[in-house]
């Protein structure tokens, strides 16, 4: 797997790659514990949080997964702490060389999953309507729609409809008509209105907005989509009672369409984490990736993104590239993100979280490394921009931010028709209209949130379950989740309010 991953249990610390010169608590351990002839705890070691294992001088390196993580700022002894009071962030020269890698051409063909075919040949793991706002103030509108026509369904059989979806959000106007930013919020509606997860869609805007409909409505799609503006229509009820009334008369033809038997190389998985612990990168990340792999050996594809989030890991990315242009693509966007940041008086190893933080996790460094495990070991064929759509088959990178709303939208657009999301903290997170498949790294979070995780493996960590079990574990439930199973979020109802568009440059 991903970094030459080695799990050497020492009694009750776990030390993941021989250069490493820290190893991970999986318990609490009090101070003056014995942890092995000659290691002693020098300070209480919290759950998920690194200890040393030797004497390190400051301004040495610190080692975890064989790669660095941080620099020491004090001198650390031997089985002391090793956390944010002694270890910061530390730039370091990477290896962008481009060696170009191989990509298999025959894919596996012995499982299936029961999706919805659309009529331009993409495959859907859902069959929702869509209502989408291309301006906030069209948000209450759509939002009334889609309400009202649920409550319709949930009064009627209609067994083939997963139900309406209201994509609102808070941008669309108050911006510049051209450059990055629109360029950005066009693809993702454009990305949404053509998602093989609806069966019927509508864009609705207000009229005098920058994102026209007019932007969207000159696009050649195979999709059945509706354009309206409440300008247009006389107004709020009347729009609102237009697009009701015609969804209701088109509920049946919705409903036709049913599951068939289709291939794994129309699926295209988003990988994400949120709520990550000191874990994420052992446990669930790791199996993950190898699940990822597995469904790119069956023609499938997966999507990662989160670009301020594998800033400090992005060369094991590059040493995977499969075309010298995408080297150069992703130097330019780490590029990008630096600039980004310091003229928003920040920076990217300004990370992780407080959560994170506490689960273990020091430095952007680190917590990346963990991050870059869920792709697998795939050839990486693409780079793409935010939203982009995938033209080949295979593991790509998006550009995106870290927060995980934004990130995933991006996602759903470029296609993604499932989610994959784990989580040491206990992220709760859905996004309709595209199933979210919710991982826990460590089993006691699993214990006190299991009803919003659909698989612990915080087992690997426990000894009860191998990377490879669990990967496995979770590419089958994948397949049953593209054929219509509930996963837990859906089952709690998230996902209407996660859609969140990139918004980039001045709110004017």
């Amino acid at each position: 797997l991903l970094f030459n991953l080695i799990i050497i249990t020492m009694f009750n610390i776990i030390k993941l790659n021989a250069k490493d010169n820290i190893a991970v608590a999986p318990m609490n351990i009090p101070v003056g514990s014995k942890i092995s002839s000659d290691l002693n705890a020098e300070n209480e070691i919290p759950f998920g949080h690194k200890i040393s294992l030797n004497n390190i001088k400051k301004g040495e390196l610190i080692y975890k997964y064989g790669q660095i993580i941080g620099i020491a700022i004090d001198e650390i002894k031997k089985g002391s702490h090793v956390h944010s009071h002694n270890i910061v962030f530390h730039e370091f020269e990477r290896n962008y060389k481009f060696r170009k890698q191989d990509i298999k051409k025959e894919f596996k063909k012995d499982k299936f999953f029961y999706g919805f075919k659309r009529l331009n040949g993409t495959v859907g793991t859902r069959n929702y309507i869509g209502l989408i706002s291309t301006v906030n103030c069209s948000a209450t509108v759509v939002k009334k729609i889609a309400n009202k026509i649920n409550f319709y369904l949930k009064e009627n059989n209609f067994k083939n409809i997963d139900g309406a979806v209201c994509l609102k959000h808070s941008s669309g106007c108050g911006m510049n008509t051209s450059g990055k930013g629109m360029e950005v919020f066009n693809r993702t509606i454009e990305g949404f209105k053509s998602h093989q997860n609806f069966g019927k869609v509508f864009v609705v805007g207000l009229g005098c907005e920058c994102a026209q409909i007019s932007l969207y409505n000159n696009k050649n799609t195979d999709n059945d989509i509706e354009y309206l503006n409440i300008q247009d229509e006389g107004g709020t009820n009347q729009i609102i009672n237009k697009v009701y009334n015609k969804v209701i008369k088109e509920l049946p033809n919705i409903n036709s369409i049913e599951r068939t038997k289709s291939e794994l190389s129309e699926l295209t998985l988003a990988l994400q984490c949120g709520g990550s612990d000191s874990y994420s990168g052992i446990t669930a990340n790791p199996a993950l990736g190898f699940a990822a792999d597995l469904l790119v050996e069956y023609g499938g594809s997966t999507i990662l993104s989160e670009t301020p989030e594998i800033y400090g890991a992005e060369h094991l990315l590059i040493d995977r590239a499969l075309k010298e242009s995408d080297v150069t693509k992703l130097v330019n966007q780490i590029k990008w993100w630096k600039d980004y940041t310091r003229i928003n008086n920040s920076s990217l190893d300004n990370n992780p979280s407080p959560g994170n933080k506490k689960g273990g996790l020091t430095t952007i460094l680190e917590k990346s490394l963990g991050a870059v495990a869920k792709s697998g070991n795939s050839t990486m064929i693409s780079v793409l921009d935010y939203a982009e759509k995938i033209s080949e088959k295979g593991f790509h990178f998006m550009d995106s931010p870290g927060y995980d709303p934004v990130s995933v939208t991006g996602q759903v657009a470029a296609g993604s028709n499932l989610i994959c999301f784990t989580t040491g903290r206990g992220s709760c997170f859905g996004f309709k209209p595209t199933p979210s498949l919710k991982i826990a790294t460590n089993t006691n979070m699993y214990n006190n949130l299991e009803e919003d995780m659909d698989i612990n493996a915080g087992t690997i960590m426990d000894g009860i379950s191998s990377i490879e079990e669990i990967g496995t574990n979770i590419f089958n439930e994948l397949i049953e989740v593209a054929s219509g199973k509930k996963t837990k979020s859906e089952i709690n109802e998230y996902g209407d309010d996660e859609f969140n568009p990139w918004v980039i440059g001045a709110t004017m």
